[in-house]
């Protein structure tokens, strides 16, 4: 399943009203394990006792033997504990006797919650632990972190939920300040037409582009596109930061797998472990060939289409989420434009803008307008996909996010 869109399928979960943490955590643990489409045979959750130094089991569920209810892992007995920390997740073979008498051989361990202090180091106060049937493998490892990331996201809130308050004159200067910073619309560069536009679904919001001029001589320009979860003040302030970074990157002409792998590892610190972006930054240049160098951090793939054949071709993730993992690998990827091409860079608002029948507006709906208006200049293509999308959506729909479109023809 695409990142972005697993993480608005959990968040959508773990929006309902519950009585307590530990039916949140009973709810998605249950669509984990039940989940078609996620290998695992069993999982539990654990919580943290800072007096005993231990992890105490809290809840249970799969296929594999039941495991007594007052059991507890020492500690002492898993100094890879110390890892969940830094890694988040963590992939490992189990060592206990009684947990391999009941089928768990490789389990991967999730940190949920705030992080608690014992004996120098960090643990959370939740730990998601899973076991399967085949072996663990990276995909699993992305796919808890971003379980994890939103059960502490939404545990956060609900604490905070009573002592919340919206601070108007602050938000209004953010809200200066991002418009500030966000670029023209209309840019130009060598036979490359380009135009951006931004919404926000709120007073500010977490979508962001910007076009970054790389090297002294200015040889290369970079676009670059991101969404910041979640909405409002807090995702503004962590759009404006990493599109702060990525500037000062083109001033010292980082290479691309390097700059994201940076850029992931600076969310990671500066951010709290409920927060993530996704990013995707390309880079074009005079050139003759048209090429175009990507990376994508998790963010929805881009829609390359041909002039001539009108062939549509998906710029798919290179590398996860920017946040949750902090030493993540970023591959990168090309592509030649010929003229006429166009590549299309959007953000989910677009795509999953929702009618008053709760349908998506989907890529597919997309697809259709790129080709009917691909003759037409760059501002017009993208016009003409908010025009369609305002058409197709719901104002006041509860699913309505920001929206961002970035459009690069070739002239």
């Amino acid at each position: 399943m695409e990142q972005k869109r697993l993480f608005k399928t959990i968040d959508t979960l773990a929006s309902k009203h519950f009585e307590t943490e530990k039916d949140l955590l009973l709810e998605v643990l249950k669509q984990l394990v039940n989940s078609a489409k996620i290998n695992i045979n069993g999982g539990r959750i654990y919580k943290l006792d800072v007096n005993k130094k231990s992890y105490k089991l809290l809840l249970q569920l799969g296929s594999i033997k039941k495991i007594k209810k007052d059991f507890e892992l020492p500690l002492k007995d898993y100094p890879i504990f110390t890892k969940v920390s830094e890694d988040r997740t963590i992939l490992a073979t189990e060592t206990n006797k009684m947990l391999k008498e009941k089928g768990i051989i490789k389990f991967s361990a999730s940190g949920i919650g705030d992080k608690k202090q014992i004996n120098n180091n960090l643990y959370y106060e939740y730990l998601l632990s899973v076991s399967s049937k085949e072996m663990i493998d990276r995909e699993l490892r992305y796919v808890l972190n971003i379980v994890a990331t939103v059960l502490t996201s939404k545990i956060r809130e609900r604490r905070l939920s009573s002592s919340r308050k919206h601070l108007i004159a602050d938000i209004d200067k953010a809200k200066q300040l991002q418009k500030s910073i966000l670029p023209a619309h209309e840019y130009t560069f060598h036979s490359y037409e380009i135009f951006g536009i931004t919404i926000p679904a709120e007073i500010v919001g977490g979508d962001f582009y910007d076009y970054i001029k790389v090297g002294d001589e200015e040889e290369r320009l970079g676009i670059v596109v991101g969404d910041a979860a979640s909405k409002g003040l807090s995702a503004s302030a962590e759009a404006m930061y990493i599109s702060g970074a990525i500037r000062m990157a083109g001033n010292f002409q980082m290479k691309i797998s390097p700059m994201m792998k940076r850029m992931n590892e600076l969310v990671n610190k500066i951010f709290s472990d409920d927060k993530f972006s996704t990013l995707f930054y390309c880079e074009i240049s005079n050139d003759k060939k048209g090429l175009l160098l990507f990376a994508n951090a998790g963010h929805n793939p881009p829609i390359f289409i041909r002039a001539k054949s009108k062939r549509i071709t998906y710029l798919n993730p290179t590398g996860p989420l920017l946040g949750p993992a902090p030493h993540s690998k970023y591959d990168t990827d090309s592509l030649n434009f010929t003229q006429g091409d166009i590549l299309v860079i959007y953000s989910d608002g677009i795509t999953e803008a929702a009618n008053d029948k709760y349908q998506f507006y989907e890529e597919k709906r997309l697809e259709r307008v790129i080709r009917k208006n691909m003759h037409k200049t760059s501002k017009e293509i993208a016009l003409s996909i908010i025009e369609d999308v305002t058409k197709f959506s719901t104002e006041n729909s509860k699913y309505q996010d920001d929206k961002t479109v970035v459009i690069i023809k070739r002239k």
